[in-house]
């Protein structure tokens, strides 16, 4: 038998395992060629690269393992969200206490970072905190869509703000700049700390 028709008999078992079987990695898709005919492992990689390069088939890319201890999860870029809400809940922060309103054109980050901090973070961890691997919503193809997350978290940033201003003028300290900044910020990091928890938890035992 020639090398094109040894190559093209491969071709046709991969795609006939392919269709049948619905292998769902690479690794079961080769297993099964495998154990379908004679030919070894790298030639059958090598055709399956090329059927892909043909489009014939289609290779998906394979999600990362999600590790099973929390503080190695926060280390992956699974976590990468968790890092950059604290990073910008902590810089708008210190912005708000250190830059002045006169002091220009540096002013203009305090108002941006403000303005994520008010109308974005709190209402995007608490979401997250609430559904952090998927809502229930019809509309939802993936974990969560985009506009969706989007509506959502500002949705419930408008909603938990004015709770917060709320509870603060019962308090001794008011409705002033720094309690209503370190309440935001407290419940922002505790909201974010939920749900990188939870979401952990619900990929281990969705991996299961």
């Amino acid at each position: 038998m020639s090398a094109a028709s040894k190559d093209e008999e491969l071709a046709q078992i991969i795609l006939r395992v392919t269709k049948e079987k619905q292998p769902q990695t690479t690794r079961q898709l080769v297993t099964l060629v495998k154990d379908s005919c004679q030919f070894t492992e790298k030639v059958i990689v090598e055709s399956i690269l090329k059927l892909q390069s043909e489009g014939k088939i289609k290779l998906s890319k394979q999600p990362p393992q999600t590790p099973p201890q929390l503080n190695a999860y926060l280390q992956t870029g699974q976590a990468l969200w968790f890092w950059a809400t604290l990073t910008t809940t902590f810089v708008t922060a210190a912005a708000v206490f250190t830059i002045s309103e006169d002091l220009y054109p540096w002013v203009y980050i305090r108002y941006v970072l403000g303005t994520i901090f008010v109308l974005w973070l709190p209402g995007y961890s608490f979401i997250k905190a609430l559904f952090p691997v998927q809502v229930p919503i019809k509309l939802a193809t993936e974990n969560l869509d985009l506009i969706e997350r989007v509506a959502l978290s500002l949705g419930m940033s408008l909603a938990l703000v004015p709770l917060v201003g709320l509870l603060l003028n019962y308090t001794p300290w008011g409705i002033r700049l720094t309690p209503i900044v370190l309440s935001l910020l407290a419940l922002t990091v505790a909201f974010a700390t939920v749900a990188v928890v939870r979401e952990h938890q619900a990929r281990i035992e969705k991996g299961r």
